[in-house]
């Protein structure tokens, strides 16, 4: 598997990660446990060595899955994991004081089985406390060794600049794919400025890149598709021009149109490093095989003018979702 650096922190990943989120949650009923230890052992043994989890993902659950499922090559793997929430209660609320941080990933250590998370990444952005007293208290924890790099999600350019000026920012991770390009400009140059690696997450537009959803497909209960607007029978038969597309130039390269829309990614930046989601193997191996796919000038001409022109129909989150968001 081919190797990446985030950023100039030294923090070297696979290529492409796995967003693990989808083991416990968002995705309709949840595999079995021991199906999903197997299934992450076995992607360690395909090459992946960036893993994405966060405390919320259950919550709680999804860490403990992780950690019991890496304890073995613990020091052969990345762990990259967030905070951000108070998880007190069924109201999830947006928590970053520096005392709830320390919280949070005492407890992530301890469900990860392990004295150090590699990448720890403030989930959300909290408007109630400075961005200057995050990144300090992350610092501290960095001095401690309890935690190896610093990193953000979804934040915007002043809040990764304040942050980085505090303590340098490793990562940043936010959505982006042929589906949702908003990172574009002004937050992309920033962190290349920065020497911040970028990690698109939902890089297959929560699967709609793979080719395999359409405008009849019904979703289970339990999947965060079923209330998203961008997922309504109308929005999906409306963005199925996009898949088109892209289909075309899959099947000039050989490939899916999920393997095409990584590889695009991937040819966006050296330190770029997508975390797609799956709990099946055999759709592990296929984005695995975006890493060797090489897309040339008139390929990624073809996917910017197909994404550019096709207009995506629906928000990606509901109003409340997106009210978290910063920019």
């Amino acid at each position: 598997m081919k190797k990446r650096t985030l950023g100039s922190q030294a923090l070297e990943v696979s290529a492409v990660g796995l967003g693990c989120m989808g083991i416990s949650q968002s995705f309709g009923p949840s595999p079995e446990r021991p199906e999903m230890l197997q299934f992450l052992r076995d992607a360690a043994d395909s090459g992946v060595t960036f893993f994405d989890t966060a405390e919320v993902y259950g919550p709680f659950h999804n860490e403990e899955v992780v950690g019991e499922a890496l304890e073995p090559i613990r020091d052969e793997v990345v762990i990259a994991t967030k905070f951000g929430f108070s998880l007190d209660d069924g109201d999830r609320k947006l928590d970053s004081r520096p005392e709830h941080i320390r919280e949070a990933v005492e407890g992530s250590l301890r469900r990860l089985r392990t004295d150090h998370i590699d990448l720890l990444y403030q989930h959300r952005v909290d408007p109630e406390v400075p961005i200057e007293e995050v990144a300090g208290a992350v610092k501290r924890l960095i001095a401690e060794g309890k935690v190896r790099h610093f990193g953000l999600s979804e934040a915007g350019v002043d809040t990764i600049r304040r942050a980085h000026a505090v303590h340098p920012v490793a990562a940043l991770q936010s959505e982006y794919s042929l589906f949702w390009r908003e990172p574009e400009g002004t937050i992309l140059t920033r962190v290349d400025e920065l020497g911040i690696g970028f990690v698109p997450f939902s890089p297959l537009g929560r699967g709609f890149l793979t080719g395999t959803v359409d405008a009849s497909t019904q979703f289970s209960d339990g999947d965060i598709r079923s209330n998203l607007p961008r997922f309504t029978t109308e929005a999906r038969e409306a963005n199925l021009a996009l898949v088109d597309r892209v289909r075309v130039v899959a099947e000039r390269k050989d490939a899916t149109v999920g393997q095409i829309a990584l590889a695009w990614l991937l040819a966006q930046s050296p330190t770029i490093v997508p975390i797609p989601g799956t709990r099946r193997l055999s759709r592990l191996e296929e984005n695995l095989g975006a890493a060797d796919l090489v897309l040339d000038d008139t390929d990624l001409a073809e996917l910017d003018q197909a994404s550019t022109q096709v207009k995506v129909v629906g928000e990606r989150y509901p109003e409340a979702m997106q009210a978290m968001i910063d920019r």
